[in-house]
């Protein structure tokens, strides 16, 4: 868990996934311009990234609506961030981080990650691995941030915590 003054780089390019495969990327700050990014970060060629899937859903749901642009980060280009994530590529905004800048750029060890990004490119909370603590500070965060009601965690079905796979090979 971190609560950090960490401002990602300006020149940080975040490739949405879109029908077609990957979608134009643009610079993280113009992805920020309205609102703070809540985004999970995935490897799908992990089992750690499977076990929290649907877990990382639920949670990024309870903040659809509020200020913060919800988001999946998926360390794999578009077929394989496609296979791994199915029909949620429809109901989510996917970003596909292949070469993990964006994970380097947020400095992650671990995967899966649950990140709060301000609209000024702060990093203001993260957690890695999967510590329902740690994920409820981050959602704690955001709620402060956004004027939302926080969620609690863990809830029935998720699973016990463990520590996320290396981040960064």
């Amino acid at each position: 868990m971190s609560d950090t003054d960490l401002k990602l780089p300006t020149d940080l390019v975040l490739t949405p996934l879109d029908r077609g495969g990957s979608g134009t990327g643009r610079p993280v700050m113009e992805w920020l311009t309205t609102f703070h990014l809540a985004s999970v970060v995935l490897d799908p060629y992990t089992n750690e990234s499977s076990w929290i899937l649907r877990t990382a859903t639920r949670v990024l749901e309870e903040f659809r609506g509020c200020d913060v642009r919800i988001n999946i980060i998926v360390t794999a280009g578009a077929a394989d961030a496609r296979a791994f994530l199915g029909p949620l590529t429809e109901r989510f905004l996917v970003f596909c981080d292949p070469e993990r800048t964006a994970v380097a750029a947020m400095e992650l060890d671990e995967l899966p990650a649950f990140v709060l990004t301000r609209v000024d490119g702060v990093v203001a909370a993260s957690a890695e691995g999967w510590d329902p603590e740690r994920w409820e500070h981050v959602a704690d965060a955001i709620a402060k941030i956004t004027k939302w009601t926080s969620i609690e965690l863990p809830v029935a079905g998720d699973p016990v915590p463990f520590r996320g796979s290396p981040a960064r090979p």
